[in-house]
């Protein structure tokens, strides 16, 4: 060192423990705050849908113009349910990156004490393999991932909306002058039209997998984790983004 450059001190051990700790606490709080608006949103859409359901019901044992209360209640709905969805793909985002933010500060507690590393449930790595330990879904790693993404929530979200917007197109079909049968398939096909095109969305996000690049993976070699230990259930993959 030349006497022109300033001298360097390490941060003392306590400071980087309170300095991880306030993020951890940050993260932590954004990402309580973001699952209360999921199930928020999630809870809204289901209230309004079965208020809907039982107002349709009672509409048409009363003999009234159902299709036209129908049309006018049913896209609102659907309007609210599409809006859940796309809402509940962003949040799943933002709770992936939070989770990476997380392990990421578990790992500086690891290299501060390495040896309370076994005592850990959750993983101090940012690999999939390592956010899906500290979710507690390491058993999903090693499922296949179109299970994974059938039993999330804004994929039941999606159905319930290609659902109804089936109904609402086989109701205009009937409208229209076509009769049951085939208005029923003109809502099928509506149905199947509006669960492909909401399929793009996670598949875009399950894509950007392929561009992320953790920063502290699980070596490739380490033998698999015992019980109790931050590792992963399952091999890791060396990139990605989680849905």
């Amino acid at each position: 060192m030349t006497d022109t450059e300033p001298a360097t001190e390490q941060t003392p051990v306590a400071v980087r423990v309170q300095i991880l700790a306030t993020e951890h606490w940050s993260l932590l709080a954004t990402r309580q705050l973001a699952w209360t608006e999921a199930f928020t949103r999630a809870g809204l859409f289901l209230t309004v849908l079965s208020a809907a359901v039982v107002a349709l019901a009672l509409v048409a044992q009363t003999g009234e113009d159902f299709s036209m209360f129908a049309l006018v209640l049913l896209p609102v709905v659907l309007l609210l349910g599409l809006a859940t969805f796309l809402r509940l793909a962003e949040i799943n985002d933002e709770d992936a990156w939070l989770l990476i933010g997380m392990n990421r500060l578990r790992r500086g507690y690891f290299d501060i004490a390495p040896e309370l590393e076994p005592y850990f449930v959750t993983s101090g790595r940012d690999d999939r393999a390592g956010l899906l330990t500290t979710r507690g879904l390491d058993v999903m790693a090693r499922m296949p991932l179109p299970v994974q993404v059938v039993v999330s929530t804004p994929v039941v979200i999606g159905v319930l909306d290609a659902v109804v917007f089936g109904a609402i197109g086989g109701i205009v079909a009937g409208v229209a002058g076509l009769s049951t049968g085939p208005a029923v398939g003109v809502g099928v096909l509506a149905g199947l039209l509006l669960t492909g095109l909401l399929a793009f969305v996670p598949s875009r996000h399950l894509g950007a997998w392929k561009t992320y690049r953790p920063r502290f993976p699980r070596p490739v070699h380490a033998s698999a984790p015992a019980p109790g230990s931050s590792g992963a259930g399952a091999s890791p993959r060396q990139g990605g983004e989680p849905s």
